[in-house]
């Protein structure tokens, strides 16, 4: 399994809106990416929101931590399989090109509601990829929350 590199942090923060071309292809910021070589990142529609799903970009390690928490559930836990199914079937691996752009499967982007314009919202250790305005929506939910959630932190 590959490891996360310790030669190169990347931390994905901030938001960024691209465009989305013709081809369904956005733009990742150069900061989220390698300085040297390629990546390849895990897509995966997520469905967990009430606004709507959006595509959650994980990098290879933290795809990695995601399987070993699937493989660790109990056999007889009827979610494992339902994730794995969900995940196995709703997810879809891509490389930046050398522009940095990466395609967004037909089906993945319809279902996000991602047309012409696309939200990129850093998650520190991923990135999620959002309509603009489900993204509004989610935004101005978690700003609700922001109180509470900061308790947590020091």
């Amino acid at each position: 399994m590959p490891e996360e590199p310790t030669t190169e942090r990347i931390i994905f923060n901030s938001e960024v809106t691209h465009g989305v071309d013709a081809k369904r292809r956005v733009q990742i910021p150069a900061r989220w990416r390698p300085k040297k070589g390629s990546i390849e990142f895990t897509l995966i529609l997520w469905p967990k929101y009430q606004v709507g799903a959006c595509l959650r970009v994980l990098p290879p390690w933290e795809m990695d931590k995601l399987l070993r928490t699937l493989n660790a559930m109990p056999n007889d836990d009827p979610n494992k399989t339902v994730l794995k199914r969900i995940i196995g079937t709703q997810s879809v691996q891509v490389v930046p090109d050398k522009a940095g752009r990466i395609c967004l499967p037909e089906e993945m982007a319809r279902a996000a509601g991602i047309k012409d314009k696309a939200v990129l919202a850093g998650l520190i250790d991923r990135f999620e990829i959002w309509n603009p305005e489900r993204y509004a929506q989610i935004r101005a939910a978690d700003e609700a929350k922001v109180p509470d959630a900061f308790r947590t932190v020091e």
